[in-house]
């Protein structure tokens, strides 16, 4: 088809409806629904550094939301307003704020980049509409840019992209393009193209209007003038003109026969288009710009309103009613629709719980009594605020389509649905890891242990990955979470936060324990004693399970010689036995548990009976099996400059890493592989000392994978060493 530069045009903020009123399949938006069409609820992820909380910056000071901008390197970050935040310079907890662009009203969660925190995004992606994958310009797509594309993934969550501080050295912006394209296995198609002139980005070509923004500065502040395409640029323009025509013809028959017959693709339709590929998840467009400088902005906040969703584009509110996981029950998106609400995120706040909540449908008053399936229980909404980081805008009422928080809930959690008592729906649940790194924890006074107990059971409802436990044996306290920063970060809030003097242990490996093969074994509890006595005999097979569960529990008993009422009795006997983990005290996973036979008395038995003998058969279960050692292992993404690969890989293969692929990528040699979790401790030091400060790395929990021999010996003899000295 023909193309020509197009003169300025006065732009147009086009709605959904008026976009592509068919997209609407299943109702027509009714005026009085009008504003939903106009709600962009949308993320910000990436890996650690590549600018998100700038871009979030940025966007806020464009939107008029604040009228000076704060800097990540500053500690001044509007959105990084923990201490912890201010002082590393990285983003710890997920952020929520709002703001209006033009017609739109934006919705925006800033999400963490470090792989210690991903349950921060796991659960923002879980509420959002859309995303905005933010990649430096340099790197493109890095460890992190994967895990958290992972996570929109499965949410099956729309995203567009932002390629970022393209005025740094080595930029490469269709190099950032083709990583999107490789490493994640998108249909990356850039809607905008980078001009730059002496390492300044000077404009940008936008593809779609077929014009040139060309950036001014003047003071302080960047404006940007509207012009036609350069001509020394045309015939570039038009190569990635092309091919955003033949993406977009997948998605718009008028396209396809404009381009065929040579046709003239007006710029609605040629939105419309990149709009449906991007709702379908199959395209995403790419946009660009420096954040720092604040170029680009304003040309994805209108890329937010054109591209992303709004919650009209998931009409239908998807559950279960509480106790029946066959049928599905739908409510539809809409102010008016039955009430149900997630709650995806808790602040501890000594003047009441603050709980952020998704709002599908329906509307949520200030004083409203809500239904928790999970506890059963109802709860009182007290005030309901729109939140902007750590300040708060009280409201009165929250719609279909809407993030807030709420202040007066006790019970609930993240995961839990609201909902109303005689209307009941439950969402899907949100799974997240299990801890991988331990250490203990103790006050250096004793009267503040009680208070270290609730702190920690605060901290606990914050965040679903961390956890903590009393050994039952040494009466230590433990907590656990996903790395040695995740623990870090938990200490010292307990320290600045709640006042308490805490001292901690050196961080451990979560490991667990494996059994080596199945048994069959009878195990009896028999004791008399005068008058009732306890009774209890069990034959059952003990064994690893296929992977697919940490415990299973399976009863092929045909004969009725033990009553159905002590299965749960045997059942929870082994669970705990589970958790418990033997002499080592590391949990078992991978359990298979199979009852196949037994004795009962009509007077003697008890659940207390059967849960005893089910405890002591376990026991015999891993004298008689034996057992194998689990440790956690990670990939590894190691960058460095090609002259250091040889002392990087020597270290690696001393740490009993393996690298499964090496490559160089925009001049920097690029090693992903695995390496047990053990290996790693402060292996930031040591990769600064190898690459005089120029290698980088990340790490993602992968799975867990059996110790070497000689090494399962050792760690288990410190294991027993250590439990004897702290009795």
């Amino acid at each position: 088809m023909p193309f020509s530069p197009k003169p300025y045009e006065k732009e147009r903020i086009m709605s959904l409806s008026t976009l592509h009123p068919e997209s609407h399949d299943s109702f027509a938006i009714k005026p009085e629904h009008q504003h939903l069409d106009f709600i962009r609820n949308v993320g910000i992820i990436a890996h650690i550094d590549a600018g998100k909380t700038t871009v979030t910056e940025r966007i806020l000071f464009h939107t008029g939301r604040i009228h000076r901008t704060g800097e990540v390197h500053d500690g001044a970050a509007t959105m990084d307003y923990m201490e912890e935040e201010r002082e590393r310079g990285i983003t710890i907890t997920s952020a929520a704020t709002s703001a209006r662009w033009k017609k739109y009203t934006l919705n925006i969660i800033d999400t963490p980049g470090h792989v210690d925190f991903t349950a921060e995004v796991e659960r923002s992606l879980r509420v959002l509409d859309g995303v905005v994958g933010v990649f430096c310009g340099v790197a493109g797509v890095e460890a992190q840019s994967e895990t958290v594309w992972r996570q929109a993934t499965r949410y099956g969550v729309p995203r567009i992209a932002f390629i970022n501080k393209l005025d740094r050295t080595g930029a490469d912006f269709m190099g950032a393009v083709d990583s999107i394209r490789t490493r994640l296995n998108a249909v990356a198609i850039p809607v905008q193209f980078p001009i730059l002139a002496g390492g300044e980005l000077v404009g940008l070509i936008d593809l779609v209007e077929r014009v040139f923004h060309r950036f001014v500065t003047t003071g302080p502040d960047v404006t940007w003038h509207v012009e036609e395409i350069p001509s020394e640029h045309a015939e570039l323009t038009k190569e990635h003109f092309m091919n955003l025509i033949e993406t977009a013809a997948d998605y718009c028959e008028n396209i396809m026969e404009k381009y065929l017959e040579g046709g003239e693709v007006t710029v609605a339709e040629l939105r419309h288009a990149l709009r449906e590929g991007t709702l379908s998840g199959n395209l995403v467009p790419v946009l660009c710009g420096t954040a720092l400088k604040s170029r680009g902005v304003e040309q994805l906040l209108d890329g937010v309103g054109y591209y992303l969703p709004s919650p009209l584009n998931k009409p239908i509110v998807e559950g279960r009613r509480p106790g029946d996981e066959e049928h599905m029950v739908h409510f539809e998106s809409l102010p008016e629709s039955p009430l149900c609400a997630l709650a995806f995120k808790t602040i501890s706040d000594k003047n009441g719980d603050l709980t952020f909540l998704r709002v599908y449908s329906g509307t949520l008053r200030r004083g409203d009594i809500v239904f928790n399936p999970r506890t059963t229980k109802t709860e009182r909404i007290g005030r309901l605020f729109k939140m902007h980081a750590a300040s708060r805008e009280s409201i009165e009422d929250a719609q279909a389509g809407d993030i807030i928080a709420c202040v007066g809930m006790k019970d609930a959690l993240t995961g839990d649905t609201l909902c109303k008592k005689d209307d009941p729906i439950i969402l899907e649940k949100m799974n997240f890891p299990e801890p991988i790194v331990s250490m203990s924890i103790s006050t250096k006074s004793n009267g503040d242990r009680d208070k270290l107990s609730d702190t920690l059971s605060r901290l606990v409802k914050e965040d679903p990955t961390f956890r903590f436990f009393t050994d039952e044996e040494t009466q230590e306290i433990i907590i656990a979470g996903m790395g040695e920063l995740h623990l870090e970060v938990i200490k010292n809030r307990i320290v600045r936060e709640f006042r308490l003097d805490v001292v901690v242990g050196r961080p451990e490996v979560a490991y667990k324990q494996a059994l080596a093969r199945e048994v069959e074994l009878q195990s009896r509890h028999v004791k008399q004693s005068g008058g009732h006595g306890q009774f209890a005999v069990i034959e059952v097979r003990v064994g690893p399970n296929d992977g697919s569960a940490n415990y299973i529990f399976e009863q092929s008993i045909v004969s009725g010689s033990v009553p159905k009422e002590y299965f749960r009795a045997v059942e929870r006997g082994f669970a705990e036995s589970q958790k418990i983990g033997g002499e080592l005290r590391y949990p078992f996973v991978n359990v298979h548990v199979d009852l196949f036979d037994g004795a009962y008395h009509d007077v003697d038995s008890s659940e207390m009976a059967f849960f005893l003998a089910a405890q002591q058969a376990f026991s015999m279960a891993i004298a008689k099996a034996g057992t194998k050692l689990m440790e956690p292992v990670m990939t590894f993404d190691v960058q460095v400059p090609e002259e250091f690969l040889g002392d990087i890989l020597g270290d690696l293969n001393s740490r009993r890493a393996q690298v499964e692929s090496m490559d160089i990528e925009r001049g920097i040699r690029v090693l992903r592989g695995r390496v047990p979790l053990s290996e790693t401790f402060q292996y930031a030091t040591v990769i600064r000392g190898l690459t005089q400060g120029r290698g980088t790395y990340s790490l993602e929990p992968r799975e867990y994978a059996e110790v070497p021999r000689n090494i399962a010996e050792k760690v288990s003899l410190d294991r027993r060493a250590m439990l004897a000295a702290r009795k």
